[in-house]
């Protein structure tokens, strides 16, 4: 075979590729990187070349150790500078202190050594086990610092006999510190040239200095045990007084303090990033965390954990396995090889050059894996499975490195891992403390999960004194004492009405259904009831009481739990008996009919099946559909005529509302100086580029590129959500009615739950503005309470009959806002407390981003419509909330972002060579496929070879609307696309065809040959397209069977269009 040249991004003189290495995350670069030039590609670091591969094929070949050896290159090179020629940075057997120190520590890593250690490592995770029970739930978890502590304790206790005693102070050890510094450091180190790293003095005084801590450290450990001697078999003993069976040599003491610090590094680090990956993908993936859980509770039950039980946890060991195929914490190996030699049998290597093998690659093989390979599937794991693939694709897995320089202490991590996952499990219940936290990644030498935050709840009823009780005895039993670990409630202030209790949970994506538990809380007092806590569905799960109403607001999404319900779904669909006996809940549902298969699929599970577990329903099942746009009305109609009567009546509340909908509850303080505040959910981000895209005379399309906060990182087919502003026209008018001055500054108190700040002054252009939807249609409540702020009866006469057989058409069906009526009847004096507490509060939107991060991981852009046009309701216009804002932007401007994860399927296939893409689209559904395009192309440019792809997209003609035609017209001349538009206004100019779905049926020959080839199709845009596309594809598919001679019914077709739906077919279609 003749050899070809490694593929690479070019890179400048001397420097090299500096600038395609991001100093941050420069595992996320070279992810990036792979994914333009595929398997095996080249860089250069200041002249020093290195290879990438990530592929199990090529791993398989310089895994083996008569070709290749480890390379201590780049970072691991600068680490000797304070472990010299210890186990892990060594240069293998050339070095004469490698050969002794691991003949000498091999046995002490033994089976029988290690489950010694058991005892010692309970101890250390009891200690965390008792910082979370104590510090309750509504304590913040810092995940990978409490793990970093635990792990370091650890390793210490059991190796060395020594306590660093992390959870009883809460600055950590100096010791971590400089580690954590040592490490990052010697990376940057490794990234520059020498005249480079000549400008970081102070660094280098620094990073010295944190060496020298780390040698008198283990100096000071040392200078303890042999003044102080012990005949325990531990690690250090073995370092001091073992012998070398070949050389007969014991080792030196500097050898000694280099394993050390090798080993609390080593030891330590990739451990705690371990567990904290644990927690991140079992919170994911609710199923995996209930079947894990589920081991435990059958394997060691309530009673005390012991060493037996470790072996008796497949289930948690698969999980392990499968985390670290995922998240391997040592992300990349190097080696080189020993002679010049070709890799894959074409590419020719000199033995000089690193070889790095990318993990994060190479255990997402889709040859090994499957096109599955990016989700977290811990039943591949199962002993059977893994032993089977690795059977039969050799080498797939290697997160412990490899040979005879794997790593020494694999048996004590996984005894520690297992171990402290089958604890936490089995005393906690977890949630994240941000459900739609997305993965960050946090990089030294190994990888962490980064911003990852969480709340633990005690389970069986424990309170932190029996549990710690449990944890020095035999048996974890149960206990009388309620669960004493402080919910997470909102909290009003003092003068707070008391009542009957309440309990309110939600599940919810976008903010809707929290905010609709938010205002059931603030009319609790109304009715005779306090609500004691509004929290998460998933706080819920194992602690629903049976003392007090539970009501439950929720909705689907994409058929699936909402992110902070998906836990307490699972708990629920696997209880077998009477567990919610006596459990007193309501539930009220939010769907969008559009998705007829899965409206209201998770509320009447919820609903259903709590019945069926035993829990008492006190009310049916109330819902509102999103499809009409006034879920606030269909909420309050189900509160004020079934759910608050029925609760009165049940528990003899007084309702102390007097029938009133004028609600008073809220005080606002007007003051004049100028203040402002941010809200948290998002983070800021900057613009850096704005087009307008279409022609006038069309709706106007626009595109937007923006700078993503450094930790943010997204895939093509990711979403962006924006935090807007309401149109600065809006704000004006509530301004101008409410009679405030520009620099106006409101101090808002209330006595029951809200969003909006309190009890600090903020301006209140900033609270119309930023904190509240002014645009929201007006309910049936908000009317009533407008008739009752008036004297004039003709207004009241008017309002009447808004709220009653005018309303569906007038209020809902024009999109009439409070702001609205406020104006169209000057009659009615509502304060603006009263105003403020009618209204939702502002919540996120979603778009499709339109760019790859092949193209640029730190930017993504947005393709979006601006919704302007006139206000039905005959009152000015109608202005898209989001779409103004966006439009509004200019360079330089900055907002509030965060991406959002898409649906599974909703990404690019992973055998890009040899899966075919189809792609549908109308209007500015085009937004994700031009980022599916775009990654193509990189990849292309790069000397890929791809299948084809086809994108139908429909517009009104190719002069007004064509979104990026030019550009689409050099993505199909690099052969990345082949376009098919379709001209609702110019149908002559494309085939006759008038919509997508007209070109996709004339075009069916191409799409049958690329279906039959195994392609994925996507689809994005409005109901009709997604519609229009569906029918298309049936009529397709039942023409093409009756072709062969068989018969096709409609509802056959359809089964077959939904069988295959989220596998072959991906949908992204918006209301």
């Amino acid at each position: 075979m003749d050899s070809e040249t490694i593929p690479g991004p070019p890179g400048f003189p001397i420097l090299g590729n500096i600038a395609d290495i991001d100093p941050e995350n420069p595992l996320q670069s070279m992810y990036n990187l792979a994914g333009v030039y595929g398997d095996i590609w080249k860089f250069q670091i200041a002249g020093s070349p290195r290879v990438v591969i990530g592929s199990q094929a090529l791993m398989n070949e310089i895994s083996d150790e008569t070709r290749f050896t480890k390379k201590i290159a780049a970072a691991l090179k600068e680490v000797r500078n304070g472990t010299h020629d210890g186990l892990f940075t060594s240069f293998g057997p050339e070095e004469e202190n490698w050969g002794i120190a691991h003949r000498i520590l091999m046995p002490v890593f033994g089976p029988l050594s290690i489950r010694s250690m058991f005892d010692e490592m309970h101890d250390i995770a009891s200690q965390l086990v008792m910082k979370w029970a104590r510090h309750g739930s509504d304590h913040v978890i810092q995940v990978t610092d409490d793990f970093t502590r635990l792990t370091l304790d650890t390793l210490a206790l059991c190796a060395m006999d020594y306590r660093f005693n992390s959870y009883y102070s809460e600055e950590m050890h100096p010791f971590i510190q400089a580690m954590a510094d040592f490490l990052k450091v010697s990376g940057d180190r490794a990234r520059r040239t020498a005249i480079g790293q000549m400008f970081y003095r102070e660094e280098s005084r620094k990073y010295w200095a944190d060496v020298e801590l780390l040698r008198k450290t283990s100096q000071d450990v040392i200078n303890t045990r042999k003044a102080e001697p012990s005949d325990k078999k531990d690690l250090l003993n073995a370092m001091l007084t073992g012998v070398d069976p070949k050389t007969g040599r014991k080792m030196t003491e500097a050898s000694v303090i280099d394993n050390m610090i090798t080993f609390l590094i080593a030891g330590h680090e990739t451990t705690s990033g371990l567990l904290s990956f644990v927690f991140f993908y079992l919170l994911k993936n609710p199923e995996a965390y209930h079947k894990a859980q589920q081991e435990v509770d059958d394997v060691i039950g309530k009673g005390a954990i012991n060493v037996e039980h470790l072996s008796k946890l497949p289930y948690i060991n698969a999980v392990l396995r499968e985390v670290l195929r995922l998240s391997p914490t040592a992300p990349v190996i190097s080696l080189h090889a020993k002679e010049d030699t070709t890799l894959g049998g074409k590419y020719p290597v000199t033995k000089d050059t690193p070889i790095v093998a990318l993990f994060s690659k190479i255990h997402r093989d889709p040859t090994v894996w499957g096109e599955d390979a990016e989700d977290f599937k811990p039943e591949r794991m199962l002993d059977a499975e893994f032993d089977r693939v690795n059977k039969e694709f050799p080498n797939c897995w290697k997160p412990f490195g490899n040979g005879m320089r794997g790593c020494i202490g694999r048996p004590f991590a996984w005894q520690e891992a297992l171990l402290v996952t089958a604890m936490l499990l089995q005393n906690f219940n977890f949630e994240m403390d941000d459900p739609s936290y997305q993965l960050q990644i946090k990089q030294t030498l190994t990888i962490k999960p980064k911003g990852f935050y969480m709340r633990a709840h005690l389970r069986n009823h424990m309170t932190p004194t029996t549990l710690e009780r449990a944890l020095s005895s035999t048996s974890i039993g149960e206990s009388a004492a309620a669960n004493t670990g402080k919910p997470k409630p909102q909290t009003a202030n003092n003068s707070v009405t008391q009542g009957q209790p309440i309990r309110i949970y939600y599940g919810s994506n976008t903010g809707t259904c929290e905010a609709l538990a938010q205002r059931l809380a603030s009319d609790a007092s109304a009715h005779g009831f306090t609500a004691d806590l509004v929290d998460t569905l998933d706080s819920a799960k194992e602690s629903l009481p049976t003392d007090k109403p539970v009501i439950i607001v929720t909705a689907s999404y994409e058929g699936q739990p909402t992110d902070n319900a998906a836990h307490y779904v699972n708990w629920l669909g696997g209880l077998k008996g009477s567990e919610l006996e006596k459990v007193p809940f309501a539930v009220f549902g939010c769907g969008h009919r559009d998705w007829a298969k899965t409206f209201l699929k998770i509320p009447k599970f919820v609903d259903e099946i709590m019945e069926q577990r035993g829990g008492t329903r006190l009310v049916p099942m109330g819902s509102a559909d999103a499809a009409g746009g006034d879920i606030f009305t269909e909420f309050e109609t189900w509160e004020d005529q079934v759910l608050w009567p029925a609760l009165r009546e049940k528990y003899s509340s007084a309702d102390t509302s007097g029938g009133s909908s004028y609600d008073t509850s809220l005080q606002v303080e007007i003051s004049t100086p100028r203040s402002s505040m941010l809200r948290q959910d998002v983070k800021e981000a900057r613009v850096e580029e704005v087009e307008i895209l279409s022609k006038p005379g069309v709706p106007e399309k626009r595109h937007i590129e923006i700078s993503l906060p450094s930790d943010m990182t997204y895939s093509a087919g990711d979403y962006l959500a924006i935090l807007p502003i309401n149109p600065k026209n809006n704000v004006t008018r509530a301004m101008r009615h409410f009679g405030l001055a520009w620099d106006s500054v409101l101090t808002i108190s209330s006595v029951g739950p809200t969003t909006l700040p309190t009890n600090a002054p903020i301006s209140a252009a900033d609270v119309f503005g930023a904190y509240v939807e002014l645009g929201q249609p007006a309910s049936k409540r908000n009317l009533q309470a407008l008739i009752e702020a008036t004297e004039d009866e003709g207004a009241k006469k008017d309002l009447t009959e808004l709220s009653d057989i005018s309303f569906a058409t007038e209020i809902t069906g024009k999109r009439v806002s409070v702001l609205d009526l406020l104006e169209r009847f000057p009659s009615v004096e509502l304060p603006l407390g009263h105003f403020l507490k009618m209204l939702p509060p502002m919540r996120v939107r979603q778009y499709s981003i339109s760019s790859s991060p092949l193209w640029n991981p730190n930017h993504v852009t947005l393709t979006y419509a601006v919704v302007d046009q006139p206000a039905l309701s005959g009152q000015g216009r109608f202005v898209g909330v989001a779409s103004s804002y966006l439009s509004s932007l200019a360079a330089g401007d900055k907002l509030h972002v965060s991406v959002r994860t898409s649906h599974q399927a909703f990404h690019l296939p992973k055998d890009t060579k040899n899966v075919p893409v189809i792609m549908i689209a109308a209007g500015t559904g085009l937004a994700p496929f031009r980022g599916f395009i775009q990654e193509r192309a990189a990849q292309i440019a790069a000397g890929r070879s791809l299948a084809p792809a086809l994108l139908f997209y429909g517009c009104r003609s190719p002069d007004s609307d064509a979104l990026y035609s030019s550009l689409l017209q050099r993505w199909e001349t690099l052969s990345a696309v082949s376009v098919r538009y379709s001209y609702s206004r110019a149908a002559d100019q494309s085939e006759g065809c008038k919509y997508v779905q007209d070109r996709l049926y004339h075009d069916r020959k191409e799409v049958v040959e690329l279906f039959e080839k195994g392609a994925k199709i996507f689809i994005c845009g409005g109901r009709e397209v997604g519609e229009g596309v569906q029918n298309i594809c049936m009529k397709i598919m039942r023409e093409e069977t009756e072709s062969m001679g068989k018969d096709v019914s409609e509802q056959r077709a359809k089964e077959w269009f939904e069988g295959l739906r989220n596998e072959r077919f991906a949908t992204d279609v918006f209301a």
